[in-house]
């Protein structure tokens, strides 16, 4: 499937644009779990002026959509009308700043993060070596592991809405809470602010490689997979629900859930993005059935099925 090319029309209004227009670019290569549909346009902003000259020049009735590094997202096979929006090496920078704190891009990589800060002997963000993909994501889902959640080190964030108005959040207008966040559907994340404590460089490492063990061990961590499907329902353990409703291994077409860790779905080799979805929509609904319990889907999905 392909959709109508309005590169050059973009390219008109938006004569200063310095980020990079791809007309119907596949997105599974982008996408951990390798499957899905193309995007219409996949838009690079250079930086965060680039990406709000864009975003202030774009026509309003044209879709607007965010990816990071795709860990936590399906792709229907069908592709993605509109706009995707990618950010890439004008976001990636690391700044470490007095008083233990740290300043990042949001197409930074998780790990990166907690690297950086561990190297720098600043404690209280190791937890982000357990969390695939990028700031961005962890901003937009509170996302948490280990003991630690996004809530509990930010300070700020800067984004830009749909409008191109740059805004700036402190962490209480996040609205956190498990898994999410409060912020307006349509800011796109550009950096971030965090606040650790000190800490001894190798004592840090030390945990993060206890995390990396512990994921190893614990996680199909090296298969085309998406991390966590479903949020954990309070007072329950999601891949506890999953393996009692008797799916783990369970499998459509070309997907599975994981025998390693059932909140895992992975691609085989063959999966479409249907399969995957599918298989997820089956594990749901078994779990309904069999423990009256609603799973919530983790993973985002996004664009038209094929």
């Amino acid at each position: 499937m392909s959709f109508p090319d309005i590169t050059a029309d973009l390219s008109a209004r938006l004569p200063e644009l310095r980020g990079r227009l791809i007309a119907n670019q596949p997105l599974a290569e982008l996408i951990w779990f390798r499957v899905g549909g193309p995007a219409q346009i996949l838009f690079t902003p250079a930086d965060e002026a680039d990406l709000a000259y864009f975003l202030a020049n774009l026509p309003a009735d044209i879709p607007v959509t965010v990816i990071g590094l795709g860990s936590n997202l399906i792709v229907r096979d069908g592709g993605v009308a509109g706009v995707i929006i990618r950010l890439g090496r004008g976001f990636n920078e690391i700044t470490v700043e007095d008083g233990h704190r740290v300043r990042a891009g949001t197409a930074v990589p998780d790990v990166k993060l907690a690297r950086a800060a561990a190297d720098a002997g600043i404690d209280g963000l190791a937890f982000y070596r357990g969390i695939p993909g990028g700031l961005g994501g962890a901003l937009r889902m509170n996302a948490g592991a280990h003991g630690g959640e996004t809530k509990d080190c930010l300070i700020e964030a800067r984004a830009v809405d749909r409008a191109g108005k740059v805004h700036v959040l402190a962490n209480a207008d996040f609205g956190f809470s498990y898994r999410h966040s409060g912020a307006p559907a349509d800011f796109i994340f550009t950096s971030a602010l965090y606040q650790g404590r000190p800490g001894d460089p190798a004592t840090i490492l030390a945990e993060m490689d206890r995390i990396t063990q512990a994921r190893e061990a614990s996680q199909p961590i090296r298969e085309k997979t998406g991390g966590s499907t479903f949020k954990n329902p309070p007072g329950h353990k999601a891949w506890q629900l999953v393996d009692a409703a008797g799916c783990r291994g369970l499998r459509v077409g070309g997907a599975e859930v994981s025998q390693m860790h059932c909140n895992f779905l992975i691609n085989t080799g063959g999966a479409t993005a249907a399969d995957i979805e599918g298989l997820g929509e089956e594990v749901r609904q078994r779990v309904k059935a069999q423990s009256g319990i609603e799973l919530e889907w983790e993973i985002k999905r996004i664009g038209v099925p094929a």
